[in-house]
């Protein structure tokens, strides 16, 4: 009978993950057609701004920093805690050869419970695609959160590649792993039951971390991470994080590489252990943060909540107690 019941299961999964497949496919087909109002046919550039291929003054959007890599993960976009306008602002700042999407790109968990999607997750997906279409190589790893698209390894939706993990070397020559990270997650291995409730609770948590923010903005003080702080202040959770990251290098070493780039823990760290580098390119729900490779080879985090903040305040946008001004910046959104 057991094996009745699993065999059912899995043929349930296959069936999903079948028609999950080619629905969002077509979807983000739909959603990476230009819109003729803003693109020429040819060139997909503005058709307000000149060509850069025609010389002269440049258009300053072609000013923008350019990587040879960026690793992005845990947006979660289709839950209101997902800081989608963040995200949008960070895509629309830079280019890259690579875009690497390191899991929980889509939280199908949530999805499942409470649908929520709005204009400016579409808006990300859009750019992602745009990015697609104009030469960078994006790769898309799912996590636990999107698993329905594993399975899909090789398969390419609308300019973007499916791949379950990757190597990519960078500029000096090293070899990095490339994974979402949740294999090493035992609650989510072992006991994904226990990993759906702690789910549910760290969801209320990031509605209070909404809360305390918009109360933060009214008052004129800086976007702060409460769940990153709480995060950081319990010792299991610390310990559970040094945990995580010693296993994930342990493993890389074995493998023989020289470093790992992962996301899963929402906690944006580099670090070494032995010779094995730990890169963590953090999330887009508490602290905001992308890990990059610059075109001189040197591996940074971009905390991007503090970019905006430092950028409205240089434009002297930031609310203040004594002055009202309007901030610059992408506003806190209501959380689930």
């Amino acid at each position: 009978m057991s094996v009745t019941v699993g065999t059912h299961k899995a043929a349930m999964k296959k069936t999903e993950q079948t028609l999950l497949f080619p629905l969002v496919s077509e979807a983000l087909e739909k959603l990476s057609e230009p819109n003729p109002k803003h693109f020429e046919p040819s060139g997909g550039f503005p058709s307000s701004q000149p060509d850069p291929s025609a010389g002269g003054p440049q258009p300053r959007y072609l000013k923008k920093p350019h990587y040879r890599a960026v690793f992005v993960s845990d947006t979660h976009l289709g839950t209101k805690a997902a800081r989608a306008d963040l995200l949008l602002d960070f895509l629309k700042s830079m280019t890259c050869d690579k875009l690497f999407l390191v899991g929980d790109i889509i939280d199908g968990w949530q999805l499942k419970s409470r649908w929520y999607w709005d204009t400016t997750h579409n808006d990300v997906i859009r750019r992602v695609l745009k990015m697609a279409k104009h030469g960078t190589q994006v790769i898309y790893i799912p996590g636990n959160h999107d698993e329905g698209l594993r399975g899909f390894e090789g398969y390419n939706m609308a300019g973007v590649e499916i791949a379950d993990e990757t190597i990519y070397q960078a500029l000096n020559g090293k070899r990095y792993w490339v994974l979402h990270g949740d294999k090493f997650d035992g609650v989510v291995k072992y006991a994904k039951w226990l990993a759906h409730l702690g789910d549910h609770a760290y969801v209320m948590l990031l509605r209070l971390n909404t809360m305390v923010n918009w109360a933060r903005h009214r008052l004129g003080y800086p976007y702060w991470s409460l769940s990153s702080y709480l995060k950081h202040k319990v010792k299991n959770a610390v310990e559970y994080i040094g945990k995580y990251e010693e296993a994930v290098a342990t493993e890389a070493e074995r493998m023989g590489v020289d470093g790992v780039i992962c996301g899963h823990i929402h906690h944006a760290e580099r670090r070494f252990f032995g010779k094995t580098e730990y890169m963590n390119d953090g999330d887009w729900v508490e602290s905001c943060t992308a890990l990059v490779e610059r075109m001189d080879g040197a591996f940074e985090i971009l905390h991007w909540a503090d970019e905006v903040r430092a950028r409205a305040d240089k434009a002297g946008g930031r609310r203040t107690r004594k002055g009202r001004g309007k901030p610059d910046a992408p506003l806190p959104v209501a959380a689930e």
